[in-house]
């Protein structure tokens, strides 16, 4: 069969594999109708986790919708022909961590993901004709046929990291937030954030197409690209900080912006993916200004798939819009080329095999 495989720093394409198959009875075989390319995976293109991939032979990708085509026999949730999205961390969904909702912290799988290597469990990815999940009863659920592939996607990473940067943040009626990031899962946080009553909501990124969705949302909007974004920023919220802030880059000009940005006693809810070893994060100037601070980017999204799931088929947010490009599989290098480069105002990718 055929999956993308990483061969190296901005090398990773499509090659045939051996084919997926059960060999435990807690595992599905899943046929893949639609996944995706996640921000997260451009630290896999760009060589930031080159150490845990084997070249070669890991495989890639952890957001899924597809058909059930196999069952192992003590798989009590699932049959053949059912419809399923699954978290991107495999949990068992039975061990502490599960069950104190830490899922990303599984104790049985050992904080395993789907297509990162070795060092996140060795499992294959989503971007592949067939997949084998583990534990499928602990982290995958079903999906009706009313939810579109697109949407679906969202379920296995990006929509449950939007809900709980939300409910970290704990916006209130009336206040001041920021957003750092306006990619896909930034806009689903914005998506929630103008739900929740904020009196005034300043979207930042570095890109001005992206800066123009959440304009048209009603976010306010600033190119930290620029060299008055601060002052604009602090002007926005009256020269003493945001109330909230939700960072969804994952670099440490990102965390940083956050930290600038926000009040005494205001707090950041960090969800991107941090992989950069060193940050400019002064430990004294966080407990002198009384800032709370949210570390969530290896995000328990689990626990928050069905209300996510709930919010797709009641139509309170539309994934659908931030599918930007389409791609199949075999060209699968020039999604993440595109994505990586930003170019052709490109926001979410749909890849099918």
């Amino acid at each position: 069969m055929k999956a993308a495989v990483y061969f190296g720093p901005e090398d990773i394409k499509a090659t045939d594999v051996d084919d997926a198959r059960l060999q435990n009875s807690h595992e599905v075989l899943v046929e893949v109708a639609a996944t995706s390319l996640c921000g997260s995976d451009l630290h896999l293109y760009r060589g930031a986790l080159d150490g845990i991939m084997e070249k070669g032979r890991s495989q890639t990708g952890h957001e899924l919708i597809g058909t059930v085509r196999e069952v192992g026999s003590t798989v009590g949730k699932f049959k053949v022909g059912d419809r399923i999205s699954m978290g991107y961390s495999c949990s068992c969904g039975e061990c502490f961590m599960c069950h104190v909702g830490q899922t990303a912290h599984c104790e049985t799988t050992n904080k395993a993901v789907y297509g990162f290597g070795v060092g996140f469990g060795d499992l294959n990815g989503t971007h592949s004709e067939a997949l084998v999940l583990p534990h499928a009863d602990g982290h995958a659920i079903k999906v009706p046929d009313s939810i579109s592939d697109s949407a679906a996607l969202t379920l296995s990473c990006n929509l449950p990291t939007a809900i709980i940067a939300n409910q970290l943040a704990n916006i209130q009626p009336g206040e001041k937030v920021a957003l750092v990031g306006c990619g896909p899962t930034g806009l689903l946080c914005l998506d929630l954030i103008t739900q929740r009553g904020a009196g005034l909501v300043v979207a930042m990124d570095t890109l001005d197409y992206r800066l123009g969705i959440a304009a048209s949302k009603g976010a306010d909007t600033i190119n930290t690209a620029r060299d008055d974004w601060k002052e604009k920023a602090m002007a926005a919220s009256d020269g003493r900080g945001f109330d909230k802030v939700i960072e969804v880059v994952g670099s440490p000009e990102s965390l940083q912006i956050a930290l600038d940005i926000i009040r005494p006693g205001g707090v950041i809810a960090a969800m991107g993916v941090f992989c950069d070893d060193q940050f400019n994060l002064v430990l004294i100037d966080v407990f002198l200004r009384d800032i709370s601070l949210h570390m969530n980017g290896f995000a328990n999204v689990q626990p928050f798939m069905w209300e996510g799931l709930r919010m797709l088929e009641r139509g309170a947010i539309q994934p659908d819009q931030y599918f930007s490009h389409n791609y199949s599989l075999a060209n699968i290098d020039e999604a993440f080329k595109t994505f990586h480069e930003k170019t052709d105002d490109v926001l979410k990718v749909l890849i099918r095999p």
